[in-house]
């Protein structure tokens, strides 16, 4: 069975009402058509690379491009796990977690998007706390890193209920200008201090080697 050879696809991180996990192909298909739908206002940027400038079909593309690069650039000590996003058994979005040395760092950081239709909803509070259970109950992580572009109150919304902290700033060129990126911090005591999301994670225990931590390292 696949699972044998890459048990990240029996990997689950459940919540009241979200699911995600690594997709199959018919998922991956419907994650790129939600791309490809829309993810924010066209007068809006709020990614680093702004790839949803690319048209619908080249959009939808490049979700599935980069779903399969990440999972074949995977290293124990420079990884990023894609999970889909499902409600309902629908799928609503992506949320991703990655770290670099993270046996050495115990530090990762996270991404997400939602498809246009989902948002407003808190499904991008639950999906953050599902991940940030899997870094810390799971993994161990003691740091978890995140960051928006000044003009995204959402994501700073998202952050603030989760209980991350100021971390700077810096600049960063975006659509040929200038813009300010705030970086977040969300320390393990925080997350401690913070979590109000149950969330239940299956699967791990044959994975743990992937994240280039053992077994005992990971409790």
């Amino acid at each position: 069975m696949l699972t044998d050879h890459w048990p990240l696809t029996g990997l689950r991180v459940n919540t009241p009402r979200l699911e995600l996990r690594l997709p199959s192909e018919e998922e991956l298909g419907e994650l790129a058509d939600l791309a490809a739908e829309g993810i924010h206002a066209a007068d809006r940027m709020p990614f680093l690379v702004p790839w949803t400038d690319l048209p619908p079909a080249e959009r939808a593309r490049s979700v599935v491009q980069h779903h399969w690069l990440r999972l074949g650039d995977w290293a124990p000590d420079n990884w990023a796990l894609n999970l889909c996003v499902f409600e309902g058994g629908r799928v609503v979005g992506l949320q991703a977690l990655a770290a670099r040395d993270f046996a050495v760092l115990r530090q990762v950081s996270t991404a997400s998007w939602l498809g246009l239709r989902h948002q407003g909803r808190g499904i991008g509070t639950e999906m953050r706390a599902a991940a940030l259970h899997l870094a810390f109950a799971g993994l161990g992580a003691v740091d978890a890193l995140s960051g928006a572009l000044e003009d995204n109150p959402s994501s700073f919304a998202v952050s603030g209920k989760l209980g991350y902290e100021s971390d700077g700033v810096e600049q960063r060129a975006v659509r040929g200008r200038r813009v300010t990126l705030r970086r977040l911090r969300l320390p393990r005591a925080g997350w401690e201090a913070h979590r109000s999301v149950p969330v239940t994670v299956t699967g791990l225990a044959p994975c743990v080697g992937l994240f280039g931590i053992s077994a005992e390292a990971a409790s």
